[in-house]
């Protein structure tokens, strides 16, 4: 069936032209609702972007929240960590510290008996070895976080070492004879000098330091007992060895209250002065021996 059909007509009142336009029904209903249908379809584009728009920000804001999580948890260890390697500092920074009796008598060891204590390597400093390279500014907080963990497992690892050295150094300064063994004068250096029985020359190996009957002899470092008895000219003689191939030993002595295999901590009492042996009154004769070699107690000995 043929859709109806209308005419329009236009008039214009100056010229009185009259023009006719004829259109079908069908095209024009066509026409009109495409027109109507353009906001109505615009409407609902805008609806659904937007609906697109917040199901993709929740979507962020959810994994936002899971990293956000990652970062809280990552950053808890951190500080954990940092906690820890600051208690280990402030723990070493005070065994570091050493008296200055043992600090000058470790100063005057021989050098490659400290090398070889202190195990024969230079303790780590913190700028030695290869560092984690500088976070760039287009890195992630991701990435800076594990940098930061690199970092301080680089740290930690230091730190061990520092460790081991500070706890060798400790070693050494226990070992090394540092404290004056008896209180009293000293009588007679070590060295050449006028032997006291006979007048002729002689080299003295220690040091005699002259106290009156009695007065207690107190070992000068961690060791142990190693004799402990009547040894000739020495009289009652008592010999300490304290590890790193250092021994001390302790002459003319009226009584020895340690025994052989004991182990003895610095200042701790070990005899009493006397005059036994090849002696010509009371005193203690006090030796210092380095690998079997005697060595002048004074350069270890400090400040009375």
């Amino acid at each position: 069936m043929r859709s109806p059909r209308y005419s329009l007509i236009v008039a214009n009142r100056q010229t009185g032209t009259v023009r006719r336009l004829t259109v079908a029904r069908r095209p024009a209903l066509i026409v009109i609702g495409t027109i109507l249908s353009i906001p109505v379809l615009i409407g609902l584009g805008a609806r659904w972007s937007a609906r697109a728009e917040i199901s993709a920000l929740q979507g962020a804001n959810a994994a936002l929240n899971l990293e956000n999580d990652s970062y809280r948890v990552a950053t808890g260890e951190l500080v954990q960590q940092i906690s820890t390697l600051q208690t280990a500092m402030t723990e070493l920074s005070e065994q570091a510290q050493l008296d200055p009796a043992s600090r000058g008598a470790i100063d005057n060891l021989p050098a490659v008996l400290k090398s070889r204590a202190m195990g024969g390597a230079p303790m780590v400093t913190p700028t030695d070895g290869a560092l984690p390279a500088k976070p760039t500014q287009g890195e992630t907080t991701a990435s800076t976080l594990n940098i930061i963990k690199d970092l301080l497992g680089v740290l930690e690892t230091r730190l061990d070492s520092v460790r081991t050295g500070v706890e060798r150094q400790q070693a050494l300064a226990a070992a090394t004879p540092s404290i004056w063994p008896v209180v009293g004068w000293l009588s007679s250096a070590f060295g050449s000098r006028v032997d006291p029985l006979n007048g002729g020359a002689d080299f003295h190996p220690g040091l005699d330091i002259s106290a009156d009957y009695g007065t207690p002899v107190k070992v000068t470092a961690e060791g142990t007992i190693d004799v402990a008895g009547w040894a000739g000219d020495y009289g009652n003689m008592i010999l300490v060895k304290h590890g790193y191939g250092m021994a001390t030993r302790y002459g003319h002595l009226s009584r020895i209250v340690v025994s052989a295999g004991e182990t003895v901590h610095r200042g701790q009492i070990i005899g009493y002065v006397g005059a036994t042996g090849r002696t010509t009154g009371s005193h203690l004769h006090y030796e210092i021996l380095l690998n079997g070699a005697r060595v002048n107690p004074l350069s270890l000995l400090g400040a009375r």
